[in-house]
């Protein structure tokens, strides 16, 4: 009701003051980042491949997320024009649509479901943790935790962590 009073010109001008005095950085929350914790399933100590082949490997999952991230871009221009089609030949190519198999949840349903018999919240579990990739600037010299020494300086005892 308050949008029909208000012309759209103007929100649209006030918008842009705001945007323009206020830094974009700080009209958006920042999530905090979590560090999900090492799954099953790692290296051993002594299973550890040898850095340059876990650089080698850090380095084609980085330009395969990159190409990855192009394709999408591009298969997301491409459906914009694609889902609006009718279904028919376009010269060599043929547009069509299939019911898809997969099948989710409703969640609206179940949520009703719980509320309409006093069940509490509906339990929702987490997706698994990203792996995450970065390049960095600077080599450091790491040793994973498990085969980490501490010497002792004045006792000369080694106590691994």
């Amino acid at each position: 009701m308050l949008k029909s009073l208000i012309p759209s010109r103007l929100v649209t001008i006030v918008s842009d003051a705001v945007r323009s005095v206020v830094a974009p950085t700080s009209l958006m929350a920042e999530a905090p980042t979590t560090v999900a914790p090492d799954p099953a399933g790692l290296y051993e100590a002594d299973e550890v491949p040898p850095v340059a082949d876990i650089e080698a490997a850090a380095a084609a999952f980085d330009v395969a997320a990159q190409q990855a991230r192009a394709g999408d871009r591009g298969k997301r221009a491409a459906k914009k024009i694609l889902d609006r089609l009718p279904a028919g030949r376009y010269g060599s190519w043929l547009v069509s649509r299939t019911v898809s198999n997969r099948q989710s949840a409703d969640l609206d349903t179940i949520q009703a479901i719980f509320k309409e018999h006093g069940l509490g919240p509906v339990p929702m579990k987490s997706s698994a943790p990203s792996l995450k990739v970065e390049r960095l600037a600077e080599v450091p010299v790491t040793v994973p935790t498990s085969a980490r020494v501490l010497v002792g300086a004045t006792a000369g005892a080694a106590v691994t962590l």
